[in-house]
C-alpha cells in the first residue's frame, strides 16, 4: 500500500521547508484526488482556519476530512489503496485552533493511536527542549509564552512548557500529567518500543533542536505505521521535511528570479501586523525601485470601494514606471470589544487588499504576499487558485509558488509566501532583491539603449 503526507494547514506558509508538491485551496473529492495521485510524497490543504472561529474551523475541517475520506475509498476502489500520514499543519509559535482541528480529525478519519504536537521550526527560530518550546532571539532561546505571539487576542496563552500548554487548551479534558513527554534522548535514541506501546490517542509532546531530531524519530514514526500503528500530527513546518525526506530544491534561492516573467517589477501586499513584519517593512520601503502605497483601514468598511480604485491606479501607474509597489495596511494596532469583532474587521481588511490583487496589472513580474492569513487570501480568493505547486524557498522558511500556465490573468506568475513571523528584520528586502534584479537589469538595459540610440 502507498503512503501519502496529508496536510491540512490553517494558513499555507507550512510548504516553508518543502518543495515540489501541490497546495489545494479547494477541497472537493476530486481535487483531493488530484493531490492522492500526484507524484510528490505529500500534499497541503489551505483550509485557512486560523482566520476564522473556533466553530467555523471545526465545520471546515470536518468537510475536509469527510471529503478526504470519501477519496481515499475512491482510490481503493480503482485498486490504488493510500496508507495517508495525517498532519494538522499550524503556527510555530502555538497560536490556532488546538484541540479543535485535531479532535475533528479524530472523529472523522481516526481512530488513531497517538497524537503529536511537534511545534519545532528550525528555520523560524523555533525549538523545544525539556518540553519547553523556545523562540530563539538574538540567539538566545526565550520561552514562548513570553513572546508577544503568547499575548495574540484569539489565540493566547499562558503556558510554554508543551503538557501545560494542552491542558490549558484542552480546559483540562487531557491533564498535563498525562501527557507523554518524548525528550531529546528518547528523539535521538531507540523510541520504537514506545511508539508501538501507544493507544487510545494519547497525546504526545516531542523535542527537537535540530534537523536531524526530527528525521530520526521520524524514520522511527514511520516503522511504527509500517506494523499498524496510526498517528496524527499537530506539527509546525520542520516535520514534513522530516516526514517526506525531500532532496535538495531544484532551483536554488538566490536564483529563483528566473522566474519572474519578462524581467518586470512585481507587487508586494503586507498584511501581517506582528512587530517582525513591521520591522522588515520598514527595511523595505528604503530599497531602490520600491514605492509605498499604505492602505488607511481606519477608513473601512465604509470607504472599501474608493480606496481599492485609488490603490488599483496607482499601483498601476508605478508599474508603468517599472517601480514595485508596497501595498500594506495601516500599521496601528486596532483594539476590539470581542474575538468576533476583530475577526470580522480582518475579513475585512483582507477581502479589501484581495479586491486590490484581482486588478493588479497583467503584466505582473512577480508577487510577494506577507502573513500567513493574507497569503491564503491571495492564492485561494485574489487569484483564485485552486492548486498550485511549491518550486521551493526563496528565504528559509518562505515559499515561492508559481500560478499555472492557463491562469486568465498572471499565467505562470511566481508568488512568494512570507510568513508574518520569519526572518530577520532585512528578509523582506532581500526577498525583493531576490525577484527584482531582472527588473533593475532591464531598466538599466533601456536606460543604455536610449542614451545612445
Amino acid at each position: 500500500m502507498d503512503s501519502k503526507i496529508i496536510v491540512i494547514d490553517d494558513d499555507p506558509t507550512g510548504s516553508q521547508t518543502v518543495h515540489g508538491c501541490l497546495l489545494l485551496t479547494r477541497w472537493d473529492t476530486d481535487t483531493l484526488m488530484q493531490g492522492l495521485k500526484d507524484s510528490s510524497p505529500l500534499f497541503f490543504v489551505l483550509s485557512n482556519t486560523r482566520g476564522m472561529d473556533a466553530d467555523s474551523a471545526a465545520s471546515v475541517t470536518r468537510e475536509i476530512c469527510l471529503n478526504l475520506r470519501t477519496a481515499l475509498d475512491r482510490m481503493a476502489a480503482e485498486g490504488q489503496a493510500i496508507n495517508p500520514i495525517l498532519v494538522s499543519r499550524s503556527d510555530s509559535t502555538l497560536r490556532g485552533h488546538y484541540p479543535v482541528e485535531t479532535d475533528v480529525i479524530a472523529e472523522t478519519l481516526g481512530p488513531f493511536d497517538a497524537h503529536f504536537l511537534v511545534p519545532a521550526f528550525f528555520e523560524g527560530g523555533r525549538i523545544t527542549r525539556d518540553s519547553i518550546h523556545y523562540l530563539m532571539v538574538d540567539e538566545k532561546p526565550v520561552p514562548v509564552h513570553e513572546t508577544e505571539f503568547a499575548k495574540d487576542s484569539v489565540f493566547g496563552y499562558r503556558h510554554s512548557y508543551l503538557p501545560d500548554y494542552v491542558e490549558e487548551k484542552t480546559a483540562g479534558r487531557i491533564h498535563a500529567n498525562t501527557v507523554q513527554r518524548f525528550l531529546l534522548d528518547d528523539v535521538r535514541g531507540d523510541s520504537l518500543p514506545r511508539l508501538l506501546a501507544l493507544g487510545n490517542n494519547a497525546c504526545c509532546v516531542v523535542d527537537a533542536e535540530t534537523q536531524n531530531d526530527l528525521n530520526h524519530f521520524a524514520a522511527q514514526l514511520k516503522d511504527a505505521a509500517s506494523e499498524g500503528k496510526r498517528f496524527l500530527f499537530r506539527s509546525a513546518a520542520s516535520l514534513l521535511t522530516a516526514l517526506a525526506r525531500l532532496g535538495p530544491q531544484p532551483v536554488a534561492a538566490e536564483d529563483m528570479s528566473e522566474f519572474v516573467r519578462d524581467g518586470k517589477p512585481g507587487a508586494i501586499i503586507v498584511g501581517s501586523h506582528v512587530k517582525k513584519t513591521t520591522s522588515q517593512l520598514e527595511q523595505l520601503l528604503k530599497m531602490s525601485g520600491i514605492a509605498a502605497l499604505e492602505i488607511d483601514v481606519s477608513r473601512l468598511p465604509q470607504e472599501r470601494a474608493a480606496i481599492v480604485q485609488q490603490a488599483v491606479n496607482d499601483a498601476s501607474a508605478l508599474h508603468d514606471k517599472g517601480l514595485t509597489p508596497v501595498i500594506y495596511t495601516s500599521r496601528v494596532e486596532r483594539q476590539f470589544g470581542s474575538q468576533q469583532e476583530r475577526l470580522e474587521f480582518g475579513t475585512q481588511v483582507s477581502g479589501t487588499l484581495m479586491d486590490i490583487v484581482k486588478q493588479l496589472p497583467h503584466t505582473l513580474g512577480f508577487l510577494v504576499s506577507k502573513g500567513g492569513i493574507t497569503s491564503n487570501d491571495v492564492l485561494s480568493v485574489g487569484l483564485a487558485l485552486k492548486a498550485s505547486r511549491v518550486l521551493g524557498q526563496i528565504l528559509p522558511g518562505c515559499s515561492v509558488v508559481k500560478c499555472p500556465d492557463d491562469h486568465p490573468r498572471y499565467p505562470g506568475l511566481p508568488v512568494v509566501v512570507f510568513p508574518g513571523n520569519v526572518g530577520d528584520e532585512f528578509a523582506l528586502a532581500t526577498a525583493y532583491t531576490r525577484l527584482s534584479e531582472p527588473a533593475a537589469n532591464k531598466i538599466r538595459s533601456d536606460f543604455y539603449r536610449r542614451a545612445h540610440a
